[in-house]
């Protein structure tokens, strides 16, 4: 009882805190709702505890303290404090939360609430499902994104408490999906915060390492800051522009993503140093741009104007690096305070306090983002492809196109005509037949860069090509060019399929339409078809036996192929050694042909899943393989397998290391691997300029058992004193 009560005063502290926030945003408003929703969180969670041995009603009342410091409105706190009671309490239903809170806050409860309730195949569905549901409340109500943000960032730094495994798997999920989505929101502050703290769990090593780096040089890297800071204010002053200028070191995340996509170093890093200039005009914004230039040299293709052509998110300044004092280069943006503003806060600045409207237009280009997303969401079933689609989607680059009209068309970096066609509208990416850039006609696969003019010609009657997959990158275009291409091949299938059936029967003796169409579709249901049209197109696709379905049909025609069958996969023609007594594990198949794909070349240990070809039997990918999103726009093809044992066999895996160009480095990484038992089958070393701090790669195939060895090789190798990077190639 006395931990009790003491539990009890710390959650009023805090509830008085959170008061004390609200109020000071708006003194005039009753706060009699956010008591009642504390009270009945208090009550819904009485007796849980967190992981840490916490009680359960702090990760509320923090989530609720993140959405004051945005300073949100009622309908956001009452939900950060409510948004667990459901799925936690079984005594607690959305329609109790309506009743006490209202309809708007019941809605964003319901969004926020997980469907682990519910039986799933796997963790993979059961996250596809939950993303799935959270996105479509989204695009009616963005609070529910505010809420589970929130929610997702009181989780990251109390992550500590949980199983190394899990941690991976939390710190995961926020850098591929909810850290993105800040970003798509405009949410600055939010996706600064989330990728720094997974990228602690998902690569702790080299986040260790480069904070160490950052932290040896902070006193060095503040004192120049300073400096900047007021010579830059003494210049604008001069110039009689109003301003306040901030510093501050790139944030370590970011700085891991160009230190591995360049393998260069961290003195190499440009814009490691930044220093915001706020001003209280647009025309400000571009005085201050011209002093910066006048005093220091700008850097080649490093100017910027987000104010001109604003991303998508709604961000908007001005960017320029440029070679300061001493020779070191450092970054500059240039905004409004209410570009500021909008830069750090996003979505979440129009759900702020004020009277009259809340909520962003419904042309905000950020809601037209999620209602983008939700048109393929309500289409896509396969897990598997949501998940990575989604990834993708999330985590491009922007590049600026126009079309000869002059309206801006922002497409992910790399994006061909293809994708610019089906931004446009379905029907003139699925008629497209070429296109026009600058004037030229260039082939559909070309990349478009910044500033280009894009005009697609069309041709009625024409249809997409399945050879687009791998042009587009957007999932846009993806998806609708896999549902175009789907809608044909099924078509196709269930044609097949019927035939196939058919003439299985006229060789066995069975007569089909003795059988009737009920019992076909009980059949069907058996093997997870929804109706026995789905059935002819699995036959069709090859992914089941004729013989198999009229076995269930007509039980004396055939003995019934035993299922969960431990099957060797041969490998495809490959070095020896490849994997050919690879044992992998596949339900419902007799005796089928399996073989690894040489595309991702998958180990045991890895996430894989099947695809059926056509006349090659049973290509098996790693689930990230960058080729699994163009295979599984066929559902029917796709099937479940699994490793099934753990195999002595070993594997040829391509790495490749980009380390600094000094003596020794080479006999350490063959040493380490010698002490891991790797044997080495190939190794090419050079350099990769003149200078030796240019840096230098070596490429070599090494022998690996599976991902854990795999992962201690790479752990290993990344301690190895001037290695920056390590990668695994297909």
């Amino acid at each position: 009882m006395p931990a009790e009560g003491g539990d009890l005063a710390v959650q009023e502290e805090l509830y008085a805190e959170l008061e004390a926030k609200v109020r000071a945003d708006r003194p005039k408003e009753d706060l009699q709702p956010l008591r009642k929703a504390y009270e009945f969180s208090r009550m819904a969670h009485s007796g849980q505890t967190r992981k840490s041995g916490e009680p359960f009603l702090d990760h509320p009342l923090h989530v609720a303290h993140i959405l004051a410091d945005q300073h949100l409105d009622m309908v956001c706190l009452q939900t950060g404090l409510l948004h667990d009671t459901v799925e936690d309490n079984k005594k607690i239903d959305l329609a109790m939360i309506g009743r006490h809170f209202g309809e708007h806050v019941q809605r964003c409860v319901e969004g926020v609430t997980k469907l682990d309730k519910l039986r799933f195949f796997s963790k993979e569905q059961r996250q596809a499902e939950n993303l799935r549901k959270m996105l479509l409340f989204m695009a009616t109500d963005p609070r529910v994104i505010l809420v589970k943000l929130a929610d997702r960032l009181h989780n990251m730094r109390t992550l500590d408490s949980l199983e190394p495994q899990r941690q991976r798997e939390i710190a995961e999920e926020t850098l591929n999906i909810y850290a993105p989505i800040a970003h798509r929101l405009g949410m600055g502050k939010f996706r600064g915060e989330l990728e720094d703290l997974a990228f602690r769990y998902v690569e702790p090593e080299a986040s260790a390492d480069l904070m160490r780096e950052i932290e040896s040089k902070r006193a060095e890297y503040e004192g120049y800051i300073k400096e900047l800071q007021r010579e830059i204010e003494v210049r604008l002053s001069r110039e009689g522009i109003p301003a306040r200028v901030e510093g501050r070191a790139k944030r370590a995340y970011s700085v891991y993503l160009k230190l591995k996509r360049q393998k260069i170093n961290l003195d190499q890093v440009y814009d490691l140093l930044a220093v915001r200039i706020i001003t209280d005009s647009v025309r400000n914004c571009y005085g201050a741009l011209g002093v910066i230039h006048s005093e220091w040299h700008p850097i080649p293709g490093r100017i910027k104007d987000f104010i001109a052509l604003p991303r998508p998110n709604g961000y908007q300044s001005l960017h320029t690096s440029v070679i300061g004092p001493g020779g070191h280069a450092f970054e500059v943006q240039i905004r409004t305070d209410e570009m500021h503003r909008l830069a750090e806060e996003g979505i979440a600045a129009h759900w702020k306090y004020k009277e009259g409207k809340r909520g962003p237009d419904t042309d905000d280009e950020r809601i037209v983002w999620i209602r983008q997303l939700v048109e393929w969401l309500r289409d896509m079933k396969d897990p598997t492809s949501m998940n990575s689609t989604l990834r993708l989607d999330l985590q491009q680059e922007e590049v600026y196109t126009f079309t000869p009209k002059g309206r801006v068309i922002v497409l992910p970096r790399e994006a061909t005509p293809i994708d610019f066609a089906y931004a446009i509208h379905s029907d003139v990416g699925n008629t497209c037949v070429g296109a026009k850039v600058n004037g030229r006609i260039v082939p559909l696969k070309s990349a478009l860069s910044d500033g280009d003019v894009v005009e697609i010609l069309t041709q009625p009657g024409h249809v997409p090509s399945r050879d687009w997959l791998a042009m587009a990158k957007t999932a846009r275009a993806r998806h609708k060019i896999k549902h175009f291409i789907n809608t044909v091949e099924r078509a196709r299938a269930i044609e097949i399929g019927e035939k196939y059936l058919e003439k299985e029967a006229r060789r066995l003796g069975v007569q089909l339409s003795r059988i009737g169409r009920t019992a076909l579709d009980g059949v069907a249901s058996d093997y997870g078809c929804s109706k026995s049209e789905d059935l002819y197109a699995a036959l069709g696709f090859g992914k089941y036996s004729a013989r198999q379905v009229l076995q269930k049909l007509a039980p004396e025609t055939a003995a019934e192929p035993a299922e969960g069958l431990d099957v060797k996969a041969p490998a495809p023609p490959a070095p020896a050694g490849d994997g050919k007594d690879l044992i992998i594990r596949v339900k419902g198949i007799d005796d089928p042909l399996l073989y690894r794909a040489r595309c991702c070349n998958p180990i045991p240990g890895q996430p894989i899943i099947g695809y059926v070809t056509r006349g090659k039997g049973i290509a098996v990918h790693a689930v990230d393989c960058k080729n699994v999103q163009n295979l599984m726009y066929e559902s029917e093809r796709k099937i479940e397998v699994e490793w099934a044992r753990s195999s002595k066999d070993i594997f040829p895996v391509r790495v490749v290391i980009h380390t600094d160009d000094r003596p020794g480095l080479l006999a350490q990484i063959t040493s380490l691997l010698a002490s891991e038992e790797s044997n080495i089958r190939s190794l090419e070393a050079s350099t990769e300029g003149k200078r030796s701090t240019d840096g230098a790669v070596i490429d070599m195939i090494i022998e690996i058992r599976d991902t854990k060895q795999l992962q201690r090789v790479v752990s290993a190798m990344r301690r190895v004193s001037g290695v920056r990077d390590v990668e695994r190639t297909q």
